[in-house]
């Protein structure tokens, strides 16, 4: 014989999901907290401006605000919103005369969001500046200080709150903006993929 303090009752059920899905309302929505995020890839020379089938495999340690503003809000809480980008990137030249590129860049965000809150698509475009270990072999490039434009747009997934997966189509382009000549540059492009940790 059951009493009743065994006894199941529905409606305290649906007063905890109900909760739940209240406290879910009212905490942050993830593009509107600070991150920090881990990104690595592989790339692969497209174009004809170097002769050297360069592969770079980049590392980028990246930071993201809140978002700045938004260019579109539904009513069921989809949005498009603009947040910032600032990145430390550390590129290993796989293959290529040089064997190091070290840099900072920076881009707006613009991402997509589901009105869940856990989807989103993405799209980034921007530059920055660095150095690389030029060696002067012909082809190559023509000094250590090199600019940097890179575009990526992917697509991200919420597992947590506070914790996304990134993965994207990412291109960049060196060059020393004819500093040089000749000033050959290097065009590769390839896949990159993230994981993102917010706060705050």
């Amino acid at each position: 014989m059951t009493g009743k303090r065994g006894r199941f009752h529905p409606a305290m059920l649906i007063l905890a999901l109900a909760a739940a899905a209240g406290a879910r309302a009212q905490a942050p929505h993830p593009a509107d907290r600070w991150e920090y995020a881990i990104e690595a890839g592989y790339l692969a020379k497209v174009g004809n401006n170097s002769p050297h089938a360069y592969r770079i495999a980049p590392l980028q340690l990246a930071w993201r605000s809140p978002a700045a503003f938004d260019l579109w809000r539904s009513e069921s809480g989809a949005r498009l919103a603009v947040r910032n980008r600032v990145a430390l990137v550390a590129e290993a030249i796989v293959r290529g005369p040089e064997s190091r590129y070290i840099a900072v860049s920076g881009a707006p965000s613009i991402e997509l969001w589901a009105a869940d809150r856990r989807s989103a698509a993405f799209f980034e475009i921007g530059g920055g500046v660095g150095f690389i270990d030029s060696r002067g072999v012909a082809g190559g490039q023509g000094q250590d200080l090199t600019f940097n434009w890179y575009t990526q747009g992917g697509v991200r997934r919420q597992l947590t709150d506070r914790f996304a997966l990134t993965a994207s189509l990412y291109f960049t382009h060196h060059s020393n903006r004819g500093m040089t000549s000749p000033n050959p540059g290097i065009d590769v492009l390839g896949v990159n993929f993230g994981a993102a940790w917010s706060f705050r």
